[in-house]
């Protein structure tokens, strides 16, 4: 589908209800705004959903897994091995993100979109949703990772995992990834869509030397200036410097503004796709929600251009979901506040008055 048949569909925030949540918090019987951003959280999720009555109770987690062909260049620690390895740990319920949904009380649904494995001998306490594109994208240095048509079908494989979940009656998704080399994809989309020295934006990710780090640099920057990308459109550079778990988390964001669900963004690779979505289309900045800030250098200088104020900062930097996995439950605590604290006049107090 063209990208413009899903911005048509997007409604905008719910302005009321959002006021109606906020109305709500003040009348609890607590100092006003004394929960911050959790307050904050609810009224946005009101927003999106288009009620004051916010339900999240089902909450899922969607894991994007894909291969990336500039690991050739020597980017990354380790190779594309370790992606397929570490998805098959998903489904047997394994991995740190399965793990800590399960405690958060979450769903996860590890989704190949390109992993470069037949995937074979998977378990089953997290099915593998097989959506596979390619066997991992191309090596950007020297051609676009992705066709156009590639990219997507990525991009609506994201939007209609959305779809279903909001037919499940799920309240919240959180965007989970796993993709070795998908840092370097993330540095380069962030480097140019914030404009910023590429430098600026990269990290060691899971581990890179300071040669390693230098060479990771200067494979973004030789990619940047062959497609001239500061120059060129959004969907032009996630063509040719983004991987296809990036471009299904532009489908997913695309996808919580169509449906009205909130998306909680993870980590570094989560925070990139959604710039993404947001260059692609504004409206989606509207629909997302900030669980942590990874400790990757462009992690707060993404969060800040989307003006997302993240709940958590625990100097994380895994990914696959756990930083949005590890916030659900303050959602959860604020909601409980939220739906059953007894009012000042239940209480017959005097409401505190913004001063």
């Amino acid at each position: 589908m063209e990208i413009k048949q899903y911005t048509d569909q997007i409604k905008p925030f719910h302005e009321e209800a959002a006021r109606e949540a906020k109305l709500r918090w003040s009348h609890v019987a607590h100092p006003l705004h004394s929960l911050g951003l959790l307050e904050d959280a609810i009224v946005k999720i009101a927003g999106i959903t288009g009620s004051a009555k916010v339900d999240f109770k089902k909450k899922t987690v969607f894991i994007l897994c894909a291969d990336n062909g500039i690991v050739e260049e020597g980017v990354t620690q380790t190779d594309s091995s370790v992606t397929a390895s570490v998805v098959r740990g998903f489904t047997k319920g394994e991995g740190c993100v399965t793990l800590m949904a399960k405690k958060a009380g979450a769903d996860c649904i590890p989704v190949d979109l390109g992993i470069a494995d037949a995937m074979e001998n998977c378990g089953e306490a997290y099915p593998l949703v097989r959506e596979k594109i390619a066997f991992g994208t191309k090596n950007f240095i020297k051609e676009p990772a992705m066709t156009m048509e590639q990219m997507m079908k990525a991009i609506d494989v994201g939007v209609e995992l959305v779809k279903k979940e909001k037919e499940k009656g799920t309240g919240m998704i959180a965007v989970g990834e796993m993709g070795i080399g998908n840092t370097t994809t993330s540095s380069a989309l962030a480097a140019v869509f914030l404009n910023k020295d590429v430098r600026q934006v990269t990290g060691k990710g899971a581990g890179l030397s300071i040669e390693g780090l230098e060479r990771k640099i200067q494979v973004i920057e030789t990619a940047i200036n062959r497609y001239h990308l500061r120059e060129e459109s959004p969907l032009y550079v996630l063509q040719c410097v983004g991987g296809l778990d990036l471009a299904g988390m532009v489908g997913v964001y695309l996808g919580g503004a169509i449906y009205g669900l909130p998306i909680l963004v993870d980590g570094i690779i989560a925070a990139a796709g959604a710039l993404a979505a947001a260059r692609i289309c504004p409206q989606t900045a509207s629909y997302m929600i900030a669980t942590h800030v990874s400790k990757e250098p462009a992690g707060k200088m993404i969060l800040e251009e989307l003006g997302l104020n993240p709940l958590i900062d625990c100097g994380m930097c895994l990914g696959e979901g756990t930083g949005a996995v590890a916030a659900m439950p303050l959602f959860d605590m604020a909601a409980c506040i939220y739906d059953d604290m007894k009012t000042f006049d239940q209480y017959q107090i005097e409401e505190y008055k913004p001063l």
